[in-house]
């Protein structure tokens, strides 16, 4: 089986691949102070959890990783623990993907395994809305090209930098109030910060569409579940776009699949 790691500047998404069916996934912190061997502890206690042996289940492995630090240590991971084909998405990988930017290895993997998946699973033209510590929009042709895209401060950064600048204001949970207008100084912040961030997505989704017309919205990241029913312009939601992104790279650098 697969494992695909994709790792972000807060979490670390893995998912596990029987052929093409995700058959498990797991959300960790990322950590950029773990070591190989402490990450090969981790990946090995999550497969046990789920009835796996590390050793027998693991016959390929995928990474997208947006952390240079992380991106080493997970290298030497494979090669002492897990010796079995491991393609890392970066500059030279084949991904099928033509990268439209002025300097396409500026382009996040993350951002090349997305543009992939959403190709594959959903066509194009489309728009990704990747909820994570940024939010970035990934435009994609109709030929599954990568045009370009936007990027905004995440959700979650946004209100930590609210919190530390103002002082008679603490952290509050992520849900949807009882309605636009707060009665309380909780309800107010859950407010603006659900319905103004859900209104930022879609206002950027539109200035998109008035440049490459009408095309299929996808939401994906960690808070997508919590957004996407919120937004007026996204279509789908698919949760594991990166995952199933870098097992159709690991498959056209392979063969596999």
């Amino acid at each position: 089986m697969l494992l695909a790691v994709d790792t972000g500047n807060t979490q670390t998404v893995l998912g596990l691949f029987d052929g093409d069916l995700l058959v498990s996934n797991w959300r960790l912190a990322t950590d950029a102070a773990r070591t190989a061997d402490e990450h090969a502890l981790v990946v090995s206690q999550l497969l046990d959890l789920e009835g796996y042996g590390a050793e027998d289940a693991v016959t390929g492995i995928a990474i997208s990783s947006t952390v240079p630090t992380v991106t080493a240590t997970l290298r030497a991971m494979t090669e002492r623990w897990f010796p079995v084909p491991t393609v890392v998405v970066e500059p030279g990988v084949r991904s099928g993907v033509a990268i439209l930017a002025d300097n396409p290895k500026e382009v996040g993997p993350d951002r090349v395994a997305n543009t992939v998946a959403v190709s594959t699973l959903f066509g194009g033209p489309a728009i990704v809305v990747d909820f994570g510590t940024s939010t970035n929009f990934d435009v994609v042709s109709a030929k599954g090209e990568y045009l370009g895209g936007a990027i905004v401060p995440g959700i979650e950064i946004s209100l930590d930098a609210l919190f530390a600048r103002a002082a008679a204001l603490r952290r509050v949970e992520l849900v949807e109030p009882r309605s636009v207008i707060g009665k309380t100084t909780v309800e107010c912040i859950q407010s603006g910060a659900l319905y103004g961030y859900t209104d930022l997505v879609d206002g950027m989704c539109r200035r998109i569409q008035a440049e490459i017309g009408a095309c299929t919205v996808v939401s994906t990241g960690g808070l997508s579940g919590l957004l996407s029913p919120l937004s007026a312009t996204i279509d789908r939601h698919e949760p594991w776009l990166t995952l199933h992104g870098l097992r159709l790279v690991f498959e056209r650098n392979t063969g596999d699949g």
